[in-house]
């Protein structure tokens, strides 16, 4: 547990004897606490050349780089293990996601947490989940170019990082941001590209080339069930190439 856990806890735990007391909280000095030593090891492994997932966390909560930033509740930088086996791509959070600065915590988040069980996955263990946007965008429209050229540093950063072995993307807009094309989803899904990152490399030659595979987005597939099948086709394609 992280030092900023442990002081959250304590300070829940105060306010609720407070409650219960007499139903009023007293200001204390809060208790100073440390970083347990598998929390800090982790931390520092997810630092790369002085930058970290926190930092960039931090700098989407303070971004302003386009309109969405006067509308979001929360930003939803993304959430998962470090060095995933799996990089999952969406496009944009939705109103839960919104709510809860959490990445595909909706019914179609839940669903996608199935899908990945289904071939061995989950963000709890080999996968990290994010967007190709950090804010919501109103009404659940597609991301406009500009808001996604404001986000595509922060999904750079964050991939320097995290150095998937592979990426997924989930739908129509993650697939054609990530592979640059207009082609639709049914033309892209099910196949593997090569994506070459677009951050620098930390020693001399270019950034390997990442296995990249697409399928549809959970949520076509909550409103159309005739996707089901070759959605869990594209997985099965997917499962085949990590060999888990």
């Amino acid at each position: 547990m992280t030092a900023e856990d442990k002081t959250r806890l304590a300070t829940l735990l105060d306010m609720s004897g407070d409650f219960l007391r007499d139903e009023h909280w007293r200001e204390r000095e809060a208790p100073a606490f440390e970083d347990d030593a598998a929390d800090h090891a982790a931390q520092t492994a997810m630092e790369v050349g002085g930058d970290s997932l926190e930092t960039i966390a931090a700098e989407v909560c303070g971004c302003r780089a386009c309109g969405l930033c006067d509308l979001r509740i929360l930003p939803v930088p993304g959430e998962g293990v470090q060095q995933p086996l799996l990089l999952v791509i969406g496009e944009a959070p939705g109103s839960e996601e919104d709510e809860r600065g959490k990445p595909f915590v909706g019914v179609a988040g839940q669903l996608l947490d199935r899908m990945l069980a289904s071939i061995h996955l989950s963000r709890a263990t080999n996968c990290f989940i994010t967007n190709t946007v950090k804010c919501r965008p109103p009404g659940n429209r597609d991301p406009s170019p500009d808001e996604t050229a404001a986000c595509a540093r922060f999904l750079a950063r964050q991939m320097r990082i995290l150095r998937p072995a592979y990426i997924l993307c989930v739908g129509r807009i993650a697939a054609q941001t990530m592979l640059h094309t207009s082609e639709g989803i049914g033309r892209l899904r099910g196949k593997f590209f090569d994506y070459t990152p677009d951050y620098q490399p930390d020693n001399a030659g270019d950034a390997p080339a990442i296995p990249l595979i697409a399928t549809y987005h959970p949520s076509a597939l909550l409103r159309d069930a005739s996707l089901k099948r070759p959605a869990w086709e594209d997985l099965k394609t997917l499962l085949a190439r990590l060999q888990i």
